[in-house]
């Protein structure tokens, strides 16, 4: 018989390798995982994502639209009141008294300034966006008694905005179905400050927002008094509504809003369908003068809610 011969290792050596072994096993480093695969949003973080976007592009509309194109909404209005004003004033048909809302009522010139605009009936947000307008509760410029005028100083071509600059002396001429009437400051006031004196019965009060401040309450007032004697009312209304007080704010845009924002929607979920079955110029030509539509009415609507002043 022959003898196999044993090519096995020691057990000494043998145990000391499977401890080195499992020595490198335990510190060798894990495999390093791939980054997962980008997954686009959820559903709910999707909506979320185009409902902000939307809502700023929104709020970034109705902020350009207020500064700056409604300065030309503003002048356009104006132009159209002057033209009715001068018929009622040639046809001797000019309002001595109470009115609807938002019709011309009297021509305002403020030489100092350069201000020449119609005041409106009317004092809540959208009376303002067309002119200065006259509070409803108070005789019109010229009539016995105190007479107030708002005016915007931030927004919508913003005709007061200059008034807390007016000094002791200059005028304010405001011609109505009745005349023509000069008035002479006499001095500027905010909250706080002393009224007027009770021998200045006839006059004329000018009232914005403070652009210094532009803080709620900050309202500054121009008073000025009558030059000669005035003339007879023939009434006003008792009390107004809490839009057309100072710094009021005006509610009554809400559905039109709603139904703006309605529109863009529907505007786009028609571009969304229609995409790819149309060529992309004609969704433009179709698009395009909805969606501006839209904005533009959603910017006026949205606009009535900043206080009046603004």
């Amino acid at each position: 018989m022959t003898a196999t011969a044993d090519v096995s290792a020691p057990p000494d050596e043998a145990t000391a390798a499977q401890r080195a072994a499992r020595v490198r096993l335990r510190r060798a480093p894990a495999p390093r995982r791939p980054p997962p695969p980008w997954q686009p949003p959820g559903d709910r973080r999707l909506v979320a994502l185009v409902a902000v976007v939307v809502l700023l592009g929104l709020t970034a509309w109705s902020v350009v639209q207020a500064v700056a194109l409604g300065a030309l909404s503003q002048s356009r209005a104006q132009n159209v009141l002057h033209s009715r004003l001068r018929e009622q004033l040639a046809g001797q048909t000019a309002p001595l008294g109470t009115v609807q809302p938002g019709d011309p009522v009297a021509l305002m010139t403020i030489p100092t300034l350069g201000v020449e605009q119609v005041v409106v009936e009317g004092t809540a947000s959208s009376d303002l966006q067309a002119g200065p307008g006259h509070r409803r509760d108070t005789p019109l410029p010229g009539q016995r008694g105190a007479s107030v005028l708002y005016g915007k100083a931030l927004t919508w071509g913003a005709p007061f905005r200059s008034i807390s600059t007016l000094t002791v002396g200059d005028g304010i001429t405001a011609t109505t179905g009745q005349g023509s009437f000069v008035y002479r400051v006499i001095g500027v006031r905010r909250g706080g400050d002393p009224l007027p004196p009770a021998t200045a019965t006839n006059r004329l009060t000018l009232a914005s927002v403070d652009v210094h401040a532009l803080m709620p309450g900050d309202v500054v007032y121009v008073d000025a008094v009558l030059v000669g004697d005035p003339v007879i009312g023939t009434g006003r209304v008792s009390a107004i509504p809490d839009p057309e007080k100072a710094l009021g704010t005006d509610a009554g845009g809400l559905p039109l809003l709603a139904v703006a924002l309605a529109l863009l929607l529907a505007a786009a979920l028609a571009t969304v369908s229609l995409h790819g079955r149309l060529p992309v110029p004609v969704l433009w030509t179709l698009g395009t003068p909805v969606v501006l539509a839209a904005l533009w009415l959603a910017g006026d609507q949205a606009g009535q809610l900043l206080p009046n002043l603004f």
